[in-house]
Formats: C-alpha cells, sequence, structure tokens
C-alpha cells in the first residue's frame, strides 16, 4: 500500500469538494467542464480532473473572482486551472465554518485584487495570484544552488496543474542528484586540502 499521500483519507462523505479536504494543503485542479447547478446556493458547478464525482460548487465569493479572472463564458473556463486551499476563517449564518478560497489561477499576467462582500456591509479583499508555469517551474529547479532554492521551487510545483506535476517532479529529481553529485566531488578535494 502507498501511504506517500493519505489524503482520500479524509475525504467526507459529500457529492462535493468540501473544505475540510483541503486541511492537508492546497490543491490545485484542471477544470473539465461547467454547468449550471439546480439550486439557488449552489448555481454552478465546477468539474475537474480527478474529480471522483465531487466536484468543485463555488460560493458566490469565488464565483465573482471566477468570473472577474476568467471572465462570464463559463465555456471558455475548461482547460485552466487554480489552487483552492482551506480558509478556515470563511463565516456563514454568523459562525466560523472554514471554506474553500482559490489562491492562484492560471490565464492571468499579474496578481487580481478585489474587495468583495465578507459579511452583510463588511468588505474584505481577496488576492488571487498567477499560477506558475511549467516553465517557471522547471528554470527555477534548474537554477537551484542550494536546499532553500530547491524547496521554494518545490512549493511552485505543487501549484502546477496535475498533468505538469509528473514533469516538474522529473526534473527536480535530476537537479537534486546533480547537486549531491557536485557535494560529493568537492568532499575529497577538501579532504585532501
Amino acid at each position: 500500500m502507498d501511504i506517500s499521500n493519505l489524503r482520500h483519507t479524509i475525504v467526507p462523505k459529500s457529492d462535493q469538494l468540501n473544505s475540510e479536504q483541503l486541511i492537508g494543503g492546497p490543491m490545485t485542479i484542471t477544470v473539465t467542464d461547467v454547468r449550471l447547478g439546480i439550486t439557488d446556493e449552489q448555481p454552478l458547478i465546477v468539474n475537474y480532473e480527478g474529480d471522483d464525482g465531487r466536484p468543485y460548487k463555488p460560493c458566490k465569493t469565488m464565483r465573482k473572482v471566477l468570473i472577474f479572472a476568467w471572465g462570464e463564458d463559463g465555456r471558455a473556463w475548461p482547460g485552466k486551472s487554480m489552487t483552492l486551499f482551506n480558509d478556515p476563517g470563511v463565516r456563514f449564518s454568523g459562525a466560523t465554518v472554514g471554506g474553500i478560497r482559490i489562491s492562484h489561477m492560471s490565464g492571468i499576467e499579474r496578481d487580481i485584487s478585489l474587495s468583495l462582500t465578507a459579511t452583510k456591509g463588511k468588505k474584505a479583499g481577496h488576492t488571487i495570484k498567477p499560477m506558475p508555469t511549467l516553465q517557471e517551474v522547471t528554470r527555477a529547479i534548474d537554477s537551484a544552488k542550494n536546499k532553500a532554492d530547491l524547496d521554494a521551487a518545490k512549493v511552485a510545483a505543487t501549484m502546477l496543474p496535475p498533468a505538469d506535476r509528473e514533469q516538474a517532479r522529473a526534473v527536480y529529481s535530476a537537479r537534486v542528484a546533480a547537486i549531491r553529485a557536485a557535494a560529493s566531488a568537492q568532499q575529497p578535494a577538501t579532504e585532501a586540502a
């Protein structure tokens, strides 16, 4: 049994992606389909690669972000990606319940900052960052000189769409091996001196 990713063990019994699934960390999804829901509370259904029948049903605040960033035509959204995270401070009906928020999106060139309604009469700021591209991540991995550089590149790689993560993982593994080989080659020279 592979225990390298235990996220599936915290999936609540639900017909949709749930913020509790994101307790273990953010998740990047790539949109495969967008449709209208049947209720006023959840009028939008976003299917994504590997959703296992549990689509993302964004709240009104995140629907505003999606429409602002990607436009009002949902037919243009498939193929685009976003990183979702659990925001424990989300309030609903006066109680702090936590919720899903978007941190990064593909298809945007710079940070997007919006002030949107948080509760009646109160606004809250939301900043969405551009999603790193595979090219940017592999460039960061290739230029990494130390563990801190590699760690930063690894974090950026986790925000890649699932299809790109494997390529980044291979580049990362090769770079780690090259850094280790260079360190080993320098060690005997240092000991001889």
